[in-house]
């Protein structure tokens, strides 16, 4: 897939499903064989404090460019993460963009999903986190609040036509960079298409 791919695409995505199945001896085997790329860790981490910052360090010898924790884990949990490995972006995730309005009610959050994911979001960066994944239809929102030195990444984004798959709030890629990305994770639309190389060729024109 990388092979396929690596000419539209800098940074790649490697999640919880990926490492639980093969661990960091493959992330260290795609770093050797393919120099050039970033990985985005998401492992959504979401634990107490000291045991996300042992997490955490376990994994500073592959140092991802950017590392996920769950916002709601807390102040003090993205502190240790944060402090635990420096030299990686500490990446806060506010709502899940599978997550609706109704489904946050039915868990009793009473707050609308962009008072919720600004709390979050301001929460982690004050702790240390200097990247949030939020959906792209927050993005406008926290660009304001947050200024421009936060990485903003947007998940849920779907080119044009495509299926909408387990995510509820979604935007274009060109969209979702123009509410305020600073990068958007497009995953499904390329990984299940026929053509992975020329779906990411045909996402990457649509930002032009």
């Amino acid at each position: 897939m990388i092979n396929q791919t690596r000419e539209f695409i800098d940074i790649y995505k490697l999640g919880l499903e990926f490492y639980l199945a093969n661990g960091k001896a493959a992330i260290r085997q795609i770093q050797k064989d393919f120099s050039g790329i970033e990985i985005f860790l998401d492992l959504k981490l979401h634990d107490i404090p000291n045991t996300v910052a042992g997490a955490c360090k376990s994994l500073s010898d592959i140092n991802p460019r950017f590392l996920t924790v769950h916002a709601s884990g807390g102040a003090k949990m993205i502190r240790a993460a944060a402090q635990a490995v420096p030299n990686v972006a500490i990446t806060a995730v506010t709502i899940l963009t599978s997550l609706d309005e109704q489904q946050m009610k039915a868990m009793g959050q009473n707050s609308s999903i962009k008072e919720l994911t600004l709390q979050l979001a301001r929460n982690a960066v004050s702790s240390g986190a200097t990247a949030i994944v939020c959906s792209p239809l927050e993005a406008s929102l926290l660009r304001e609040e947050l200024g421009k030195e936060i990485t903003l990444i947007t998940p849920g984004v779907r080119p044009a036509g495509s299926e909408r798959d387990d995510q509820e709030r979604v935007m274009t890629p060109k969209q979702a960079i123009a509410a305020g990305a600073d990068f958007v994770v497009v995953g499904r639309p390329i990984t299940k298409a026929i053509n992975p190389m020329q779906a990411a060729e045909a996402i990457t024109s649509s930002l032009a």
